[in-house]
């Protein structure tokens, strides 16, 4: 049912498709770019878009476009590695405060204040400064800074499902906290908690495109988008395809996880579709 009305949803599938198809260059990388990303051309210095090089080259006679595909390896790993790390966490705690309430949920939800009470550019740059650059201590600010946001949404949607009649069922025939919460509530939180992970993959590329501009993610030579943005803005007059391509390509890759999240909002949220199509 569910897979049927997200087939209904053209950008949905628009979406996903645009999903599935850097996930692939990620994965195929090695096979699909010409060069590797290291590999310099000293006597093709700056060359626009030809044959041969079909994104131009670099400063160093780098392949833009070997360079760009291999990119999306750093990118991709980014937000997957976020997101279920973020969720692994922010998931439990949400549960636990949604369900004990009490003190529990005034712990959890207050330390999310915390974090919330900063923007998030500035937590990743603070985190960043004190562990180092790299793409590993971007993918520990970016997993921090999108930890309260899994425990909310979770929180919010169980304290929806605990008071529901299957909840007072199961805990009337003995059942434990953890089963109920994990065996019971967590299925029916999946929906917002689905749409909301393809919301923070989205999130977590253009951040650690943001700090790695910033010089404070992947370190060169590595072939972040975000770093070949940072270089590619001191040649614009000279080489402006150096930062169009990677620019294109971080452009591409949000716009598909975020129609990707409408798809899925709308496929398993009937009552929004209805609201949608009477609003249109």
């Amino acid at each position: 049912m569910y897979l049927r009305a997200f087939v209904r949803q053209r950008l949905g599938v628009l979406g996903v498709g645009i999903v599935v198809l850097f996930t692939l260059i990620a994965l195929m990388a090695p096979l699909l770019a010409p060069y590797h990303p290291f590999e310099m051309h000293m006597r093709d210095r700056f060359l626009a878009p030809t044959e041969r090089y079909l994104f131009g080259t670099d400063e160093f006679g780098r392949d833009i476009l070997s360079r760009v595909i291999h990119g999306a390896r750093i990118s991709m790993g980014v937000a997957l590695g976020t997101m279920v790390l973020a969720a692994s966490i922010g998931i439990p705690t949400g549960l636990a405060a949604g369900y004990f309430g009490g003190i529990t949920d005034t712990l959890t939800m207050r330390l999310w204040d915390c974090i919330f009470a900063f923007p998030a550019i500035l937590i990743g740059v603070a985190i960043v400064a004190i562990l180092g650059p790299g793409s590993t201590n971007v993918m520990l600010a970016v997993t921090i800074i999108n930890i309260p946001i899994f425990s909310r949404i979770t929180r919010a949607s169980t304290l929806v499902e605990k008071s529901m009649a299957y909840v007072e069922a199961a805990t009337s025939v003995g059942g434990g906290p953890a089963r109920i919460m994990f065996r019971h509530i967590f299925p029916n939180c999946l929906p917002p908690i689905l749409v909301q992970a393809t919301v923070s993959a989205a999130y977590a590329i253009l951040l650690e495109a943001a700090l790695s501009f910033l010089g404070l993610g992947a370190q060169p030579p590595e072939p972040s988008w975000g770093t070949m943005l940072n270089f590619g803005r001191t040649y614009l007059n000279r080489a402006p395809w150096y930062g169009i391509f990677p620019g294109l390509a971080i452009t591409m890759l949000v716009l598909g996880l975020h129609f990707f999240a409408d798809g899925l909002r709308d496929a398993l949220d009937p009552m929004h579709l209805r609201a949608k199509r009477e609003k249109e």
